[in-house]
């Protein structure tokens, strides 16, 4: 059976952006991600500034860690619009990615580790699951701004105009 566009595309009576119930379930993924982005940055800063203190060398890992919280959190405040999550699916992408690796990266670190009582270590082992949530959350709304991007937009060609895309 073949997919139906016409089945799910919009009618005429209903706007361009759509009502505000159409629009919380995106909302709320964007506040979810912000809020576990903060925490990613939160998690990790802690050994950077604990390193910083010390006058310990500070490891890229843990750089790179706060960076992607950093960057996960700009992106889930500027892509809370909805008509940037249908054109930003590709930076979605990009964001599942950076959280794919970081979670490979800080798994492959602490997951096997025994905490036994080592506060660091089981907080480096919460903070992996934290990775885990955050790259499920953006793989959600990547695939959420693909459906929207190539079965929901009313668009012409590029060249002319002429043709309904």
């Amino acid at each position: 059976m073949a997919f139906n566009r016409a089945k799910f595309s919009r009618s005429s009576s209903t706007s361009s952006s759509g009502s505000l119930l159409s629009k919380l379930p995106l909302w709320v993924l964007r506040f979810l991600q912000f809020v576990f982005a903060i925490t990613v940055i939160g998690l990790y800063a802690q050994d950077l500034r604990a390193a910083d203190k010390a006058g310990k060398y500070s490891d890229s890992k843990w750089g790179y860690a706060v960076a992607v919280g950093v960057i996960g959190a700009v992106s889930s405040l500027l892509l809370a619009w909805p008509r940037l999550t249908m054109w930003g699916w590709g930076w979605d992408l990009v964001v599942f990615i950076l959280f794919t690796a970081l979670f490979g990266l800080f798994g492959n670190l602490f997951i096997h580790e025994r905490a036994e009582g080592l506060r660091g270590v089981k907080r480096m082992k919460n903070a992996v699951w934290i990775d885990l949530i955050n790259m499920l959350l953006w793989f959600v709304t990547a695939i959420y701004g693909m459906i929207m991007f190539f079965f929901f937009r009313d668009g012409r060609s590029l060249h002319t105009g002429r043709a309904a895309v």
